[in-house]
């Protein structure tokens, strides 16, 4: 079981979203320390300002997606005494478009905040943890990382990445024995503002942030390897597994409506608003 109480949290993209809604969960956990990483200064301070009440905030400004200022960061954190033991990778962007109308812009930046920056954050608190041998890496995946989409071509690509390594990673600490924990969450649609527009089948429904906040933390503290949201999502690789791919895309594509769920989205498009909050 990982406890929260009297850890130190820190959680990327955590000024809004259900970043901001883990952060009062694991305040009212009792976490000693709730760090915050946004590049939205404004709404990262207000933030903060909302959940001081509550506990020890700490922000930093850090545009994940720039190694300097991930490796700036934690220098800064460093001084200021703050030893992660809870990671909660959450910051991520989204572009929904066919492939061939993503910019190279596009492609680099989706790449960089929701797989790269991950690994470069997660490579920043492994040591501390592992001398320690005790510690949690909360990667946020997608669904969508369990199946090929229309329109997500570059953000599932980023998500089958993520969730690759973070398994990956389980697998090697498990090997030399570490206490060290991975948990990678697969959520589906999260009602956030980031997927504005998309369309879901009832087996697969539109997530709450607040549920979806608390089931992430429940399984957290649960030391659960996966957390998949809602149960439908542990189907997909059952069915891709059974099924041949064309039935596979009847079902899940046609049928349940799946690969036009993206048809009517306009969701904020964190790479011009430069927010990266899931």
């Amino acid at each position: 079981m990982t406890k929260i109480k009297n850890s130190t949290v820190l959680i990327t993209g955590g000024a809004a979203g259900i970043g901001k809604l883990m952060g009062r969960n694991v305040l009212e956990e009792g976490a000693a320390h709730l760090v915050i990483w946004d590049i939205n200064e404004s709404q990262m301070l207000e933030t903060a300002a909302e959940l001081g009440k509550i506990g020890s905030v700490h922000t930093y400004q850090v545009n994940v997606a720039d190694l300097n200022e991930i490796n700036q960061a934690f220098d800064q954190m460093l001084q200021d005494g703050l030893a992660i033991d809870i990671l909660i990778n959450n910051a991520g962007i989204v572009v929904g478009r066919y492939f061939w109308e993503n910019s190279h812009e596009d492609i680099e930046k989706t790449m960089l905040i929701n797989t790269n920056a991950l690994m470069h954050i997660a490579l920043k608190c492994l040591p501390g943890m592992m001398a320690k041998n005790h510690g949690h890496i909360v990667n946020i995946s997608s669904a969508a990382s369990l199946i090929g989409n229309p329109k997500m071509a570059v953000y599932a690509a980023s998500k089958w990445a993520v969730t690759g390594w973070s398994e990956s990673l389980r697998l090697e600490l498990e090997q030399v024995k570490s206490k060290v924990r991975v948990t990678t969450i697969t959520p589906s649609y999260i009602n956030t503002g980031m997927f504005e527009g998309v369309k879901t089948h009832w087996i697969q429904p539109i997530l709450t942030p607040e549920k979806t906040a608390k089931q992430i933390i429940k399984g957290i503290k649960k030391n659960n390897i996966f957390i998949r949201m809602p149960k439908s999502v542990f189907l997909t690789p059952i069915l891709k597994g059974l099924l041949p791919v064309r039935w596979f895309d009847k079902l899940v594509g046609g049928y349940l409506g799946v690969y036009s769920s993206m048809k009517d989205f306009h969701g904020h498009f964190a790479v011009e608003k430069k927010s990266t909050t899931e």
